[in-house]
């Protein structure tokens, strides 16, 4: 019987706990009704209570005792303040090190990606993690190999999946390395899951970073949003900022995290996007007014940072 621990972090979300135990549960029954013996026992886990009653029909322990897991799941955090939820966590670090170490396999859930990134047993090697939050983990993990547009991850031992219902790939891969593929698509059936998507950039959205004083770039920011159509160049956008190209290009960077070019073309895309999804423009229309000349190269770079094809994009998302 695979042992599987699940933390109960500090701000957890609880419906990443409950989609976890869920699956599980599923693929017991799935044994127990062929009078099978159940693959996994589930045990929650913490560092400083017991369940703390949300489970309360589960076994529930404390990680100070001796005992070792073949498999462990970090659930999603609920706070847009990573770092902080971090902090509040830091005593499962070294207990997930010493899992490891151990030979248990530990898998994440959207955010819960960051505490496993803290151990440092993720540098060098492939995650994935909500896709809105990929820029922050890279920045606070820039030894770990960033699979942005993947679904699910697995590397060795360790597993990611990106965000929401990204979880349940991840059980699934789980379950067919654990319990075989036909268990892993009666699941799939009960859950309604497709099994084939492995890609998550189309659910990005652009979130440009507000939070900073610096108003040299919040000015240059407020340029290219006002005038993504019309400008092509670096030049063009901070041509009335009293400031050099290089100072410009240095301090954007360090405070958003891309250059102003990448910044530009988000801005065209996720305005694409918009228009793909809210109006009914023809795609010539469409390319023009997010500020692009040529459809060729409009479809190239939206294809790169979509995932997918405008039109395709169109079919999913368009509201009807």
């Amino acid at each position: 019987m695979i042992q599987v621990g699940i933390l109960l972090t500090k701000q957890y979300k609880l419906l990443s706990v409950a989609a976890i135990l869920d699956v599980f549960e599923t693929a017991n029954k799935f044994h127990t009704s062929t009078a099978q013996e159940a693959p996994y026992h589930l045990t929650l886990l913490s560092f400083d209570e017991k369940n703390d009653g949300s489970f309360s029909s589960y076994e529930s322990k404390n990680i100070s005792t001796e005992d070792t897991y073949n498999l462990i799941l970090i659930p999603a955090f609920t706070t847009e303040d990573i770092k902080s939820a971090i902090g509040q966590n830091i005593a499962f670090i070294p207990w997930l090190i010493k899992q490891y170490q151990q030979e248990a396999e530990i898998a994440t859930v959207c955010t819960g990606a960051f505490l496993l990134g803290a151990t440092g047993l993720l540098d060098g090697k492939a995650a994935t993690t909500h896709v809105d939050a990929c820029g922050a983990f890279a920045n606070a993990f820039p030894a770990v190999n960033l699979k942005s547009d993947k679904t699910v991850t697995q590397d060795g031992k360790l597993y990611t999946s990106g965000g929401a219902t990204s979880s349940f790939h991840l059980l699934l891969h789980l379950l067919q390395n654990h319990c075989g593929k036909d268990i892993a698509i009666k699941a799939a059936k009960i859950f309604a899951i497709d099994m084939d998507r492995h890609n998550q950039s189309y659910f990005s959205s652009f979130q440009p970073t507000r939070h900073h004083n610096d108003d040299l770039v919040a000015s240059a920011q407020e340029k290219i949003e006002s005038n993504y159509q019309d400008v092509a160049t670096i030049e063009e956008m901070i041509k009335d900022i009293p400031s050099s190209r290089r100072n410009i290009v240095r301090r954007f960077k360090q405070v958003t995290g891309i250059t102003p070019i990448e910044y530009l073309q988000q801005t065209r895309i996720a305005a694409a996007k918009k228009l793909l999804e809210q109006t009914a423009q023809q795609m010539t229309e469409i390319i023009y007014n997010s500020g692009y000349n040529d459809p060729k190269a409009f479809r190239k770079v939206f294809r790169k940072a979509v995932g997918m094809t405008p039109t395709q994009y169109r079919d999913k998302f368009q509201a009807r």
